[in-house]
């Protein structure tokens, strides 16, 4: 009953003078605000950079031979092979070949497409699905038939009018050769290195013996049991690189490896700008001790009054203490709404998902607790060591 009570008295006296008031909660509030941006901001960004990793597969790694070691005729298809047999957690190792060309249907033509050689496992792989059509098959690539399929985008600029599939295409590398439409894929974001809607993809055998000769693969997708950590996979394959190429002969990419460093910069950037939000709390908090102190000299009477009819020093001091704290709190509670409205408005114009942070706002809810108490206990203090004539003498 006495906190009840208490409550009612602090907010009464706050609002008897509402322009100091929220000059006191500012400090506080700009403090909170900025904490749960910040962390609301981290954590989104965070999200939205996992999502994009998630979406080209953590359980894949790729592998791109470079340099000379082309020469060294390491990198060839039956180097996947020998890569399940030398590394555990490896479900499938598929080689990829690419380049550019310009492709043509009729009057239409996009110059400079990337043109992918893939294996008919290289969709289920890359979860990619189809708007239409169908994707080429094992068959088709054991056979080297001229299919394609053709990115969401790159379709519709060749075929404006209508479906794609079924019809020809020309593509154009030294010599135009035919290629039958076989699937359009659905539209989908880019991944790290790789751009799905602007793209076309042959069956691998096809690429290699008609369309572009070569016995060097570009590229091994290389997919990872769920079981297995795809991050350990990879520095696996790194180790066993080395050891017959060296590491100035490939490149590694696992989107698993640069989700785990992307998280770990992005929170401690996070926490970073955090602290340094948090000093405005400190800030706030010195202006919660001066109104304090201040209302204590205006109501030296009111507390001498108290203490003459009997009043305890802890009964005082509670009273002060809880005014410091309703204050520092209701600053907090506004400061927390305003930090997801920030956080809300930033995320849109970023075009990322608002992910809200329960760890920020529960940890500057508890900061303005303490904020008030540590802040108030000294007003608090020195109003309860009043005596009552003294008190009654001042006012």
């Amino acid at each position: 009953m006495l906190l009840s009570e208490n409550i009612r008295m602090a907010f009464s006296s706050l609002f008897g003078n509402r322009l100091r008031t929220f000059l006191s909660l500012l400090g506080i509030m700009i403090g909170v605000a900025s904490v749960v941006t910040i962390l609301n901001l981290g954590r989104s960004a965070s999200e939205s950079i996992s999502a994009s990793f998630e979406s080209g597969g953590l359980d894949t790694v790729s592998i791109m031979p470079r340099g000379s070691a082309r020469e060294t005729m390491v990198f060839s298809e039956e180097f996947s092979y020998s890569l399940m047999d030398e590394v555990d957690g490896i479900i499938e190792v598929l080689p990829m070949v690419s380049s550019g060309a310009n492709i043509r249907n009729g009057q239409e033509i996009v110059e400079s497409v990337v043109v992918q050689g893939v294996t008919s496992g290289f969709f289920s792989s890359s979860s990619l699905t189809l708007s239409s059509g169908e994707f080429f098959s094992a068959i088709d690539n054991i056979n080297r038939r001229q299919v394609i399929v053709l990115g969401s985008e790159l379709a519709e600029e060749l075929f404006p009018s209508g479906d794609a599939v079924n019809r020809y295409v020309s593509v154009f590398r030294n010599q135009a050769k035919s290629f039958l439409v076989v699937g359009v894929l659905e539209e989908r974001d880019s991944t790290v290195g790789t751009e799905y809607n602007n793209s076309a993809f042959m069956p691998y055998n096809t690429y290699v013996q008609r369309f572009r000769r070569t016995d060097q693969v570009g590229t091994y997708f290389v997919r990872v049991h769920e079981e297995a950590d795809a991050v350990a996979v990879a520095e696996d394959i790194e180790d066993y690189l080395n050891e017959i190429v060296g590491s100035d002969y490939f490149r590694i990419f696992s989107p698993a490896t640069m989700k785990e460093m992307a998280d770990s910069v992005t929170g401690v950037f996070s926490s970073f700008l955090a602290a340094i939000a948090a000093i405005s709390l400190l800030v706030g908090g010195i202006g919660i001790m001066n109104i304090m102190l201040v209302s204590v000299v205006e109501r030296t009477g009111e507390i001498g009054i108290r203490k003459a009819l009997g009043a305890a020093p802890s009964a005082i001091r509670s009273q002060f203490l809880v005014e410091s704290v309703s204050l520092s709190v209701t600053g907090g509670v506004f400061g927390v709404i305003i930090g997801i409205l920030m956080s809300g408005i930033v995320v849109s114009v970023a075009g990322w998902d608002l992910h809200i942070s329960g760890a920020a706002i529960l940890i500057s809810m508890l900061f303005s607790l303490v904020i008030g108490v540590f802040f108030g206990w000294y007003p608090a203090a020195k109003a309860a060591r009043l005596e009552p004539m003294e008190a009654l003498a001042r006012d």
